[in-house]
């Protein structure tokens, strides 16, 4: 599919909801006793992975509308071995969750995975989730496939956390729900707190203490009781990234999106956006169910390069890919280091991201952790190139926005992965530009 140059961005949208919120929220409700309405459910290919998996354990998950579900949980301590394994598609997000939801159960699992999704690391979950008394082997490469033999008396145990990982902090969250006593896990680096959030909207007893250097300890009763919810996932605030970038780099654009979240933990991209002087606002700020919520306006900006500590990426982990496409529309430099996770994502982002964005025109420096773009001061890109999207929903998705303002036409390879996050994300573009 190709993209082009077709004039401003203007009205208001929506983005799907927010894919980490909707992984945690149906592993909830699956172990609280009783039934939960989610709303705002994200409906990509990632949270189907997760919806079939609980299934297949026991919980039963039914469509009320496109984006409402009810879940009838089965309990804390209620999985139950599956009848065969549970293919996880692309979602390294419900790979890892589950494995740690599974980790305190009497229950057997293999969990499968595409392609892409199995050349990923899984042992930096499997690792800590043996200490509580699972077993688990995964390939010689230590990804999957991966099978999970559960602890039939898990022990609790406090976690000192060496990288910081929402992913594996998660995951021993999840554990601690079906293990007596108390769980404690420190992080060297406050990560993405959804699952905190989530786990004391549905009763959970948790307790959040910052530590010095900007780290926290969190530490969660076992044997939780879980109460059903009704829920309403705000917009992905990753998701929204792509329009935003959009909007702020071709000319005369002005779009309101609503709903989206603002998660503290999560506004990393954006506040970088407004440091390069991107004209981004934030109206209708409220709270939804132990979530920040606003109205986003974004306007196009004439942005200026910035560059990016290292403490600041695990609030942008997953927006690199469409920031590498701001800093490449702006004037300066613009430095990134601390990334050497991106080359174990979906993709090697670092890699593609930068072998994309010469293919485009722009000029690009890549070393080991990051990258430095010398951007075009806000002039179009000559374009004219054909990306491989590496299956990967976020390179594809950047490299469309890229094409909005380039001289020529950037055709994408296959745009069939940005169904696992943002289905509709054509449509969404094309009537931005018609509105």
């Amino acid at each position: 599919m190709s993209f082009r140059s077709s004039g401003p961005l203007s009205g208001e949208t929506v983005v799907p909801g927010d894919k980490s919120i909707s992984h945690r929220a149906l592993m909830l409700a699956a172990m609280a006793d009783g039934q939960s309405r989610i709303q705002g459910l994200s409906p990509g290919g990632d949270v189907r992975s997760t919806a079939c998996a609980l299934r297949a354990m026991g919980a039963r998950i039914e469509a009320e509308g496109p984006d409402t579900w009810h879940v009838d949980g089965v309990g804390t301590g209620g999985l139950n071995t599956p009848h065969a394994p549970l293919d996880m598609g692309n979602s390294g997000t419900s790979a890892r969750l589950l494995m740690g939801l599974i980790a305190s159960h009497p229950v057997t699992a293999t969990l499968t995975g595409d392609s892409s999704l199995s050349r990923r690391p899984m042992e930096r979950v499997a690792g800590p989730l043996r200490t509580i008394g699972a077993t688990i082997a995964a390939s010689p490469q230590g990804t999957l496939p991966l099978t999970i033999e559960g602890a039939a008396a898990a022990v609790p145990r406090h976690h000192r956390l060496t990288v910081a990982s929402a992913q594996v902090k998660s995951a021993l969250l999840l554990a601690a729900l079906n293990t007596p006593g108390v769980t404690r896990i420190t992080e060297p680096v406050a990560t993405r707190d959804h699952s905190e959030r989530m786990l004391r909207h549905f009763g959970a007893r948790i307790e959040v203490a910052e530590e010095p250097g900007g780290g926290r300890t969190i530490a969660l009763a076992g044997k939780a009781a879980l109460t059903p919810q009704d829920i309403a996932i705000p917009g992905d605030p990753s998701s929204a990234a792509f329009l935003a970038v959009a909007a702020l780099v071709v000319p005369g654009s002005s779009i309101v999106i609503r709903n989206v979240g603002t998660n503290p933990l999560r506004m990393g991209l954006f506040d970088a956006l407004r440091a390069m002087g991107g004209d981004i606002v934030f109206d209708n700020e409220r709270m939804v169910d132990g979530e920040p919520v606003a109205d986003m306006r974004v306007r196009h900006s004439a942005l200026r390069a910035t560059d990016i500590a290292p403490q600041a990426v695990p609030s942008m982990i997953d927006e690199f890919p469409i920031f590498f496409i701001a800093a490449a529309f702006a004037d300066g430099t613009s430095r990134t280091s601390g990334l050497r996770e991106l080359r174990v994502k979906e993709s090697d982002r670092i890699a593609a991201m930068a072998e994309g964005l010469r293919a485009i025109g722009a000029r690009v420096e890549e070393n080991q952790d990051g990258l430095a773009i010398m951007g075009s001061g806000g002039a179009p890109l000559p374009g004219g190139a054909t990306i491989a999207s590496c299956m990967d929903h976020r390179i594809a998705m950047s490299f469309a926005i890229a094409g909005l303002h380039c001289s020529q036409a950037v055709t994408i390879d296959s745009m069939a992965p940005v169904d696992t996050s943002f289905p509709g994300f054509v449509t969404t573009l094309q009537e931005l530009h018609s509105a």
